[in-house]
């Protein structure tokens, strides 16, 4: 199964996994799902690194590189067929790298890994 993996879910998954419910390590531990960051999840991380209101286990570009092998990630990227779905979306939520996450798991009809509710506004399968 393919499951888009939210900011959080990916840093706990790289740093702290106890902070992960028991179904989200079991999925994200599951050797058969396809595991995607969204493209808005690396931009996000950056730039809370850059602005220094985020700290990671080890320098930003060390820390992603290994997260994406340890993981097994597969980066998703931001098409226009997502920035379209977003510009359409109600205004449950205001964080734009979330909204983005929303809308490409619409598009894609894939589950997202998160723990934020505010996504079920949304209609997506959150596994939590």
């Amino acid at each position: 199964m393919r499951l888009l993996i939210d900011t959080h879910t990916l840093i706990w998954a790289a740093d702290d996994p106890a902070k992960q419910s028991g179904p989200a390590t079991t999925a994200l531990q599951d050797p058969t799902n396809d595991l995607l960051p969204s493209a808005a999840t690396v931009w996000e991380l950056a730039i809370k690194i850059g602005l220094g209101k985020l700290t990671l286990s080890l320098p930003y570009w060390q820390w992603m590189e290994k997260a994406i092998a340890d993981l097994e990630l597969t980066v998703l990227p931001i098409t226009v067929e997502y920035a379209e779905h977003l510009a359409g979306l109600p205004t449950h939520h205001k964080d734009p790298f979330d909204r983005l996450i929303v809308a490409q798991a619409l598009v894609e009809t894939v589950p997202v890994v998160c723990a934020d509710a505010i996504f079920d506004a949304y209609g997506v399968t959150r596994l939590w």
